[in-house]
């Protein structure tokens, strides 16, 4: 697995877990937005690698104190032998939260099925019609994120969608049109946009709080678990 990087402990990426989060480099997007440019664009640092033993002996100190690993990215299901190292990670003792967009439902439904993912955050970009050019691409093939989000909107596994809300990007029409497509989703939060300064577009900007809420309010009667996440 490439391993890119570690969060050794976070308080945020799994609702109500204690976990630690390894981001894994590659991605089949390029979102303008994307704060982790490097990972996506295939750079390496080489001070951020971690190594797969590496990794295991972080967490079997770990036991006991943390209860989940986050797998992040870049899109992780890109990963080559993914199950398998999931497994390991689960074989001692953790729980596991997979982040992706969506593209390999194959995948996803394969690591559903075999208990190895206890909670999924599927990121939906954008409404359908806006949907390459949220994620940086001059054209895109929405079907296999439309089956991802229907095996999870009917799957008994723990899970979530989020939208990172860009004021170039998203306007009302484009989260109704979301919330549309996702109603009756067990959990949906609308994170605002931060500038990391390491984006791949630079000059994007975050609506302000009080547009953040209108949005989600707007969106409740579609969706009525909406929720705002990162609001600066």
């Amino acid at each position: 697995m490439n391993i890119q990087g570690i969060e050794k402990l976070s308080l945020l990426d799994y609702p109500g877990k204690l976990c630690c989060t390894i981001f894994t480099g590659g991605c089949s997007m390029r979102c303008p937005f994307c704060h982790n440019a490097p990972l996506v664009l295939g750079s390496t640092i080489e001070a951020n690698r971690m190594e797969w033993d590496e990794l295991i002996q972080f967490l079997m100190s770990r036991t006991g104190l943390l209860d989940a690993v986050c797998i992040s990215g870049g899109e992780p299901t890109l990963q080559q032998g993914l199950a398998d190292r999931i497994r390991e990670i689960k074989g001692l003792g953790f729980l596991v939260k997979l982040d992706t967009n969506g593209t390999n439902p194959k995948l996803i439904k394969e690591l559903v099925d075999a208990g190895l993912v206890d909670y999924i955050a599927l990121d939906v970009k954008n409404s359908p019609a806006k949907y390459a050019a949220t994620a940086g691409m001059d054209s895109f093939d929405l079907g296999p994120v439309q089956e991802s989000v229907e095996f999870l909107l009917s799957s008994p596994v723990d899970y979530e969608f989020r939208t990172t809300v860009v004021k170039e990007l998203h306007d009302e029409n484009d989260l109704l049109a979301i919330a549309r497509w996702l109603k009756g989703a067990k959990r949906y939060y609308l994170q605002q946009f931060v500038d990391s300064g390491n984006t791949i577009k630079p000059g994007l900007h975050a609506y302000p709080a009080a547009e953040m809420e209108r949005f989600r309010q707007i969106i409740q009667p579609l969706i009525p678990s909406v929720e705002l996440r990162g609001i600066g």
